[in-house]
């Protein structure tokens, strides 16, 4: 296979990498643009939605496309409940402090972890794609499922951003970023926004895990990376910065997609690092985050 296949295959690959990743680190960023929390505990959330979508996957009777269909639909639901629950009785509790968040958080990550590895085992297990279907290039083959992965994070990103933009939660949502204080005033309530807020990150990156657990494996330690990638995209876009975060995700996905196929994921690791740091010395806000 001559260099321009191989580049092919490298973009989508990191084409899907970054659809995912994008989905994952927009409910990073809206929870820190609404709420102000830096969640540690987001990559245990992501893990939780890939283990609970292979107890989905196991134990619901039925065709693979509606049992995984029926796990795109309960995961997002269950863990964005148990963040929503984690909210009401520790974020709201420690009044939303920056740094006790932060340690709350970190707590709450091992919580994860060793609850998963006592229900679930140290074992990496998979889970069966809704369908396999192969699109024949002129070069190579390539999975229509990676495709759908792409399509499907698409049409859920567009869906987040028209909750935000177009619809009075999203109204909300933005009114409670700008000023808390105003916005109790006005008589919102700012405790359930700041709920919902917190589930609706962590069902995102529910999403994202059930959508590329049929390509990895479920895990109970898979949540290092997302958290990682997640917050290089973040710092790399600008805090709360959907626009910043999804062009983020979309340099680092190709980038690393690219560098793994041709040199080695480490290398790709790497250079993002360097990358976030050279973007925290000379735009400490991020591509498109706002100036404190």
């Amino acid at each position: 296979m001559d260099f321009g296949p191989f580049l092919l295959l490298a973009l989508m690959e990191g084409t899907v990498m970054a659809a995912v990743l994008a989905l994952t680190a927009v409910g990073l960023s809206l929870v820190f643009g609404v709420m102000r929390v830096v969640n540690v505990a987001h990559g245990e959330f992501f893990m939780l939605g890939a283990v609970i979508a292979w107890f989905v996957t196991y134990y619901l009777p039925g065709p693979p496309a509606m049992v995984f269909l029926a796990a795109l639909i309960i995961c997002p639901l269950i863990v964005g409940g148990i963040a929503a629950l984690a909210d009401m009785l520790i974020l709201k509790r420690l009044n939303y402090d920056p740094e006790a968040t932060i340690v709350a958080t970190i707590g709450l990550s091992y919580i994860f972890q060793q609850a998963a590895l006592t229900f679930y085992g140290p074992e990496a297990r998979p889970v069966e794609a809704p369908f396999n279907l192969r699109i024949q290039l002129p070069w190579f083959g390539y999975s229509g499922y990676k495709i759908a992965v792409v399509l499907a994070a698409g049409a859920v990103l567009l869906a987040v951003w028209l909750l935000m933009t177009r619809t009075r939660a999203g109204l909300i949502m933005r009114a409670t970023q700008l000023d808390r204080s105003t916005a109790r005033a006005f008589g919102i309530n700012v405790d359930r926004v700041y709920a919902a807020t917190f589930a609706l990150g962590a069902g995102l990156a529910a999403i994202a895990a059930v959508l590329i657990v049929p390509i990895q494996q479920a895990h109970y330690l898979m949540g290092h990376d997302p958290l990682l990638l997640s917050f290089i995209v973040v710092i790399i876009g600008g805090l709360g910065s959907l626009r910043g975060t999804l062009l983020a995700a979309l340099i680092i996905g190709l980038s690393d997609g690219t560098i793994s196929v041709f040199f080695s994921p480490t290398l790709a690791k790497i250079l993002a690092t360097l990358l976030v740091a050279m973007v925290l010395v000379f735009r400490p806000q991020g591509l498109f985050g706002a100036k404190a």
